[in-house]
């Protein structure tokens, strides 16, 4: 493990938002530490590798740092090259592969401790993101080797007959891709219709895929128990049976709620879980650690995004360096 070092600022999380905040630190001379547990904006390698985000290149852009993107939307390929481009572009401290164990509060600072060293400052940025944990269904046989949270590629489930849970975006990108390389789709849907926040341009196509029988879906129904060669499916018709291969459980995922608690953040009476943070400021009830991007939505993991969250940065570097000169953080 590495000798301590200080710094005026330590951010956990290198996604699209801690590196808003580093560089935003670097704008007002903070010196700063970024300590990421994976790749470089790990979420966005971990997404499928055809996804295309809502949000235009533009409004994906961070340091002033052009998007150029071959059509409208980007896709994920170019925005791993993008963000990469930027770390290089602002020489970023950014240290990868490096998850943290444990952070205590100190008399003047915090200590981070990490799998390969100990850091100290005195402010902390939480940016975490959601997309660590499952949001998991709590069935019998979840944990077997067939059950899947996190989808990238359509090919392993060629000829193969597939589950897909849940009714929003995720869901339905499985679905048809996953069709048209070969699989054999059936989707079970907690709920009557799809989500409302489906894409306008791929909401017609499962519509019409499921009315001509090419995909089977179960609205109102719910899985029951997965077992090695079936699934059990409540419907509003009764229990049945399928035969089944593999089970695509794209059910949302959550923040690190334990990782937020031991550093003493207390949440808000509300159905989100919402963690308490000053919407002016986003520093959080503990003294000198903020939040940045989707974490601060709690459960609600779809109010927050890159493309209206980047201003999180600016506020919160501001703030730092607000306390630094008036000295209270020393």
């Amino acid at each position: 493990m590495n000798e301590s070092e200080s710094f005026d600022v330590i951010i956990i999380g290198a996604g699209p938002i801690g590196m808003a905040c580093g560089i935003e630190c670097d704008k007002k001379n903070l010196s700063y530490v970024i300590i990421e547990k994976g790749c470089l904006v790990n979420s966005i390698y971990d997404y499928p590798l055809n996804m295309t985000f809502f949000s235009t290149s533009e409004k994906l852009e961070i340091g002033e740092v052009p998007f150029m993107s071959i059509s409208s939307k980007a896709n994920r390929p170019e925005a791993l090259e993008y963000y990469r481009r930027v770390a290089l572009f602002w020489k970023m401290n950014i240290r990868l592969y490096e998850p943290v164990s444990h952070i205590s509060k100190r008399s003047d600072h915090y200590e981070v401790v990490s799998s390969k060293g100990i850091y100290r400052s005195e402010s902390l940025i939480i940016a975490t993101g959601f997309y660590d944990i499952p949001n998991r269904l709590g069935i019998p046989g979840e944990d077997l080797q067939k059950v899947k949270h996190y989808y990238q590629d359509a090919h392993p489930f060629f000829g193969q007959k597939l589950a897909v849970i849940g009714s929003a975006n995720s869901a339905v990108d499985v679905a048809l891709e996953c069709y048209r390389k070969g699989a054999s789709v059936t989707m079970v849907i907690k709920n009557h219709q799809f989500n409302d926040n489906v894409k306008y341009w791929v909401k017609p196509d499962i519509e019409n895929r499921i009315k001509e029988g090419s995909i089977k879906a179960y609205f109102s129904s719910e899985i029951t128990e997965i077992n090695d060669t079936h699934i059990l499916v409540k419907t509003p018709d009764g229990m049945i049976e399928l035969e089944n291969d593999f089970v695509m459980a794209m059910t949302g995922y959550l923040p690190d709620f334990n990782f937020l608690s031991s550093l003493g953040i207390t949440f808000r009476d509300d159905s989100f879980n919402t963690p308490t943070y000053n919407e002016q400021t986003m520093e959080t009830n503990q003294e000198n650690v903020y939040l940045a991007g989707v974490i601060c939505g709690g459960l609600n993991t779809r109010k927050w995004f890159i493309e209206n969250s980047r201003v999180h940065a600016a506020v919160i570097a501001t703030k730092i360096w607000e306390k630094i000169k008036m000295g209270v953080t020393e």
